[in-house]
């Protein structure tokens, strides 16, 4: 792959890669520093006056129509998260690979959005590991292997199995069975072959099974690790399966719902351990 021109930010202006290629998207935003500054003239001029409960405190409202109803003045963090969004997706389908460099002006462009919510959007990425600053190139998507995987399975295993235990005994039968149609979209997910589609909805039924203890701050560390095994390994698809695996993985979800409602604590026990053994 050849690598685009170079830029002059620090944290991200250079480099192309597989998303030259047009395989994800976000929808169509105005793009450049001009479009920023209309962009914000307009959340200015249609924030509701303080008169109608808007307006920011310190910010000249009074000469400002009132408008019937409160409109939106988050435009650009709503772009941004759109972005990020579009940007774990391709991390999860292998758009953007392992050790590549990639910009964010070649990014926005191809996202059709200025480069401030991508550059954004991959500091966050950075944050959760997922990519690195190359100082003024832009960023690398970090390379993990077969080890990294693995830890990551074996510490989701520490924290989510015994919750899962602890559920299974008190948790009625009846809250498991209003899970099942997250589970059956994990089947239709996996046969679909989408990777990203599987992961999502993968990601939404563990979310749902770990709400059950009522622990916000387990439910978001958990999800942080498996986003995380979800990311690609080097030289090989994310997480290192086929969609016959994933498949497979995903009927474990409604097989542990049956033995859940069942309350069969063996059979329980035995698919949780080979679930996190094979962690998506």
């Amino acid at each position: 792959m050849k690598q685009g021109t170079q830029g002059s930010a620090a944290t991200g202006d250079a480099v192309t890669g597989p998303a030259a290629t047009g395989r994800f998207r976000v929808p169509a935003q105005p793009a450049g520093p001009d479009a920023d500054r209309e962009r914000d003239r307009r959340d200015r001029r249609d924030r509701p006056s303080c008169a109608d409960g808007g307006g920011a405190r310190g910010e000249h409202t009074h000469s400002e129509p009132a408008l019937p109803r409160p409109r939106p003045v988050v435009q650009r963090s709503s772009v941004r998260g759109q972005v990020l969004d579009a940007l774990r997706t391709a991390l999860v389908t292998g758009d953007l690979r392992p050790g590549e460099v990639y910009s964010a002006p070649v990014l926005a462009e191809r996202f059709g959005v200025s480069a401030t919510p991508v550059r954004e959007a991959m500091q966050q990425l950075t944050l959760e590991g997922a990519v690195e600053v190359v100082p003024n190139r832009g960023f690398r998507v970090v390379e993990r292997g077969a080890r990294e995987l693995a830890e990551l399975a074996e510490i989701r295993a520490l924290i989510e199995v015994p919750v899962m235990m602890r559920l299974a005994r008190t948790v009625p039968a009846e809250r498991w069975a209003e899970l099942r149609p997250l589970a059956e979209a994990t089947v239709r997910a996996a046969s679909s072959g989408c990777r990203a589609t599987y992961a999502e909805a993968d990601r939404v039924f563990h979310r749902a099974v770990l709400a059950l203890a009522g622990n916000e701050q387990l439910v978001r560390i958990a999800e942080d690790l498996h986003r995380r095994a979800q990311w690609p390994l080097v030289g090989g698809v994310p997480g290192g399966r086929g969609r016959a695996e994933l498949v497979a993985d995903a009927h474990e979800h409604t097989a542990l719902l049956d033995a859940l409602i069942a309350g069969d604590f063996d059979v329980v026990r035995s698919l949780v351990g080979e679930h996190f053994n094979g962690a998506v």
